[in-house]
């Protein structure tokens, strides 16, 4: 099984959609609310966005977003977890992060799920709620070069 990781393209939107909609946990409550035209914004205009590719599928992406210094997206096809992709995808988006800017970084998520996990295992820092229904954790500049 070979993986490819590459910038995302708008070609890539349609896929990126199937890919989030698939998910288990931070399920949207209405899909049409990420739409296609906010993910084009968000990979050409915002940030940039990265996907991981096998057999020509997009199984995961993940897009940084540099107007609000914020994790956009990092989600993966289920079919697709514990193979590493998440902290592959994770990795080339902070190191591209922390190369536009040293601004500190942030994302929210859904309580008690596996994503909460995964950010507290790969270094970032619990700083309170976002909203009222996900925590907010931040990653700094210092704290990525100590974990890289």
């Amino acid at each position: 099984m070979e993986m490819i990781f590459r910038e995302a393209k708008i070609d890539d939107i349609k896929q990126i959609q199937i890919v989030r909609n698939s998910v288990k946990e931070n399920t949207l409550s209405d899909p049409t609310l990420v739409t296609d035209e906010d993910c084009k914004e968000f990979i050409t205009v915002r940030g940039k966005g990265w996907v991981c590719e096998i057999d020509n599928r997009i199984v995961g992406f993940a897009i940084a977003d540099l107007n609000e210094n914020n994790i956009w997206a990092l989600f993966l096809d289920p079919e697709f977890e514990r193979k590493g992709i998440g902290q592959q995808l994770h990795k080339i988006m902070l190191d591209w992060y922390f190369t536009q800017t040293k601004n500190k970084v942030w994302l929210g998520t859904a309580f008690n799920t596996r994503a909460e996990n995964f950010y507290r295992k790969a270094g970032w820092a619990e700083v309170g709620l976002h909203g009222t229904k996900e925590i907010k954790f931040e990653m700094t500049y210092e704290m990525w070069k100590q974990l890289n």
